[in-house]
Formats: C-alpha cells, sequence, structure tokens
C-alpha cells in the first residue's frame, strides 16, 4: 500500500485492442475509493502509423495516464526485438519512480514480456488476465504461458483455460475465473444501433457488410504466407468490406500495403487505422459475417450470433463457439466458407450460440478481487503445485 493507504495499480496498455479489452476493468478500478490506478500507454499506442491511439486513453478521462514511447517504426522480426529491448530500458525507470503495488497485464502480446520482466526484478506483483488460453500458430502462445508464470494472480477468459493455469502449477487460491473483459462492452456501454454506425462508416443501408480482421502469423518464417489466398478469395466479393489494421508484428507493413490497394480498386472497401471499441463492437453487431484470424473472431463474435471464418494456424487450439468456420488458407477453401458464412440458414443455426468466453461480468469479478489482495510477501512467494 501507498501512503494514503490505497492499492497503487499501474495497467499496462500497448494497443487499440487491449485498450478495449481493458476499458472496463480500468473504469472500476479508478472508480474505487480504496485504489489508486495509473494507466501506462506504451508501444503502438504511441505510433502516428498506428493512429496515435493513447490519446484515446486521455480522451475516456483517465486521471493518471504514464506514456512510453518503445516501438521501432520496422516490418521485421528484429524490430519487434528492439522494440521489446527498448520497452524493458524505459520501464525500468518508468515503475522504479512508481514503485505500484499492482501491475495488471493482459493477453499475450510480446510487448507485455517487457513490463513483466521489470515488475519481477522490481519485486512488483503481478496480475494477468486472459492466460491460459491456446493460439498454437503464433508466438502469443508462449508469451501467453510466459505471463503466466511470471504472474501472481491471474483472470482467466474461459473455465477451460483457469484448469490449464492450474496444472501449470499455481496455487488455486491465485486463479479465477473472469471471462473476457471485452465483452463488457456489451452490457456497459452505448453500443451505437445500426444506421449510426452505416453512418459514421460510410456504409450503405443495402448492401451486406464483412469485417476483414487479418494479423501477421507470427510463427512462419514468411509471416504473410497465408495472406495472398485471403484476397484472391475477397476479389470475388461485391459486398462492403471493412479491413482492420492489422497488429505491429513482422508482416503488418505489407498486410496494411495490400489492403489499401484492395481498398483503392474496390470502392466498396475500405481500411479503419483505428475504431474506437464502441464503433467496433456496433460493427459487430451490425455485420453480415467477419473473416480472418483476429482473436476477436473468436472470443467476441459468438456474443453477437455473428458468422466467423477463421483462417489458417494463428488461432489454432483456441476453444471455439458454434459461429466459427475453420478454413485453412486456400483461396477456394475460404470463398465457400464465405458463402456458407453468409447463407441464412447457417445464420439461423447460430443464434443460441453460447460464448465459452464469458456473460459481460469481467470487470466485476475483477475488481473483487484486487480489493481484497493478501500481503505483498504472499503473493511474491509462490508455491507450485506439481
Amino acid at each position: 500500500m501507498n501512503s494514503n493507504n490505497k492499492l497503487k495499480v499501474v495497467a499496462v496498455s500497448t494497443s487499440r485492442a487491449d485498450f478495449s479489452h481493458l476499458y472496463w476493468p480500468l473504469r472500476l478500478l479508478e472508480a474505487e475509493s480504496s485504489i489508486e490506478l495509473t494507466v501506462l500507454a506504451m508501444a503502438a499506442h504511441l505510433s502516428p502509423e498506428y493512429g496515435n491511439t493513447w490519446s484515446e486513453i486521455e480522451n475516456a478521462g483517465f486521471k493518471r495516464i504514464e506514456k512510453l514511447e518503445c516501438l521501432v517504426s520496422s516490418d521485421s522480426d528484429v524490430g519487434m526485438a528492439k522494440s521489446l529491448g527498448l520497452a524493458t530500458l524505459g520501464l525500468a525507470d518508468q515503475l522504479d519512480n512508481l514503485r505500484p503495488d499492482l501491475l495488471l497485464l493482459i493477453a499475450d502480446r510480446y510487448e507485455m514480456l517487457a513490463p513483466a520482466s521489470v515488475a519481477l526484478t522490481l519485486r512488483i506483483p503481478i496480475a494477468h488476465i486472459e492466460g491460459g488460453d491456446i493460439s498454437e500458430g503464433a508466438i502469443d502462445d508462449a508469451v501467453r504461458n510466459a505471463l503466466t508464470k511470471m504472474s501472481h494472480l491471474h483472470f482467466t477468459p474461459t473455465e477451460s483455460a483457469r484448469q490449464r493455469v492450474l496444472k501449470m502449477g499455481e496455487e488455486s487460491w491465485r486463479v479465477y475465473f473472469s471471462g473476457a473483459p471485452s465483452l463488457d462492452h456489451l452490457r456497459r456501454s452505448s453500443i451505437p444501433d445500426e444506421k449510426l454506425v452505416r453512418e459514421k462508416l460510410s456504409l450503405t443501408e443495402t448492401d451486406k457488410i464483412i469485417i476483414v480482421a487479418y494479423h501477421p502469423v507470427t510463427l512462419l518464417d514468411h509471416t504473410t504466407a497465408e495472406m495472398e489466398s485471403l484476397f484472391e478469395a475477397l476479389e470475388k466479393r461485391n459486398e462492403q468490406i471493412v479491413f482492420c489494421f492489422p497488429n505491429a508484428d513482422t508482416g503488418s507493413h505489407q498486410i496494411m500495403e495490400k489492403a489499401e490497394k484492395f481498398s483503392a480498386r474496390h470502392p466498396k472497401a475500405q481500411i479503419r487505422v483505428n475504431l474506437d471499441p464502441i464503433t467496433y463492437f456496433g460493427l459487430l453487431c451490425c455485420a453480415n459475417m467477419m473473416v480472418g484470424n483476429s482473436s476477436s473472431g473468436i472470443m467476441e463474435s459468438p456474443s453477437m450470433g455473428l458468422p466467423a471464418v477463421n483462417i489458417g494456424l494463428r488461432q489454432q487450439g483456441r476453444e471455439q463457439a458454434k459461429n466459427i468456420i475453420d478454413v485453412s488458407a486456400d483461396a477456394t477453401a475460404i470463398s465457400i466458407a464465405i458463402e456458407k458464412a453468409l447463407c441464412p440458414a447457417f445464420k439461423e443455426s447460430i443464434k443460441n450460440t453460447i460464448n465459452p468466453y464469458g456473460d459481460g461480468h469481467a470487470a466485476e469479478r475483477i475488481l473483487e478481487v484486487l480489493k481484497r489482495l493478501p500481503s505483498k510477501e504472499k503473493l511474491l512467494f509462490k508455491k507450485s503445485t506439481i
């Protein structure tokens, strides 16, 4: 505890995507009188290429915001490694200055290894959200598991994920099912209706909408090797297409360039550098389908009964609801899957889909645990159960 007897929590956000997930846990933490919250924005948040999205945190009204610029403008794995090194150097000073009682991290982005490593050496307990999941086609899987072993409290997105964390030797009192906090938007946020979304994104009322969320496959030597099949399949479509910007990984610039050129040739296609969480969820609610390899297609689309075509290796191993159509990175197979996803009979078959990633109550579950933390010594001294 700090001098005013409040629990001092620093929450790290590296991109628009994880801020969307963290938004409601952070809202509840900041509103809690016994907690002093600081939001630390770093990596893609500070990049003009990715929309300078740290300003979203500022615009949301959070009182204490720290910033760390560390993302190398690169499209290579060496650039990713150097960004990790820069982040570690900068965070050493920043976390030394802040000295929180708890560091809050989320998910599986490689940049999260930097704050976790620094906190570990500074003896700052770590709470990790969304551990125990699986994504075998990306380095995210190894990062997620590393963060689990470096952390002292765990909030898992599914019950199966909670069981995996326990099997990694974590003590049961440290491991809680919360659900994916991004789903809290559907309960707590004012999601715009279809008319407002179409107006904001200049989408016609008559044409169907396909959301494309595609990221590099970071375990492949050529991280965009599966990309060509997707774009070949999209060439044949006449629906409105909304491309979401890829993550800041090796190969992301190639995907951006491909999407920009595609949109320049197709009047009904557009690319969005940054969609705020509320608009994005509104788009998910009114779209006809989603295609790509994003975790959003796995974790969030089931709650809207949105058909989602999941391509290739990246999300291999993740738990799935019945709205997901898995397909190999083959243009013909992707085209067949898109037709299936747009079929009214398939839409009807998934309308009562149950989302294994939670019920929209994650933020309150996380808050209740953090309000009753044990001593720092008990948190730091872990015992293995295996």
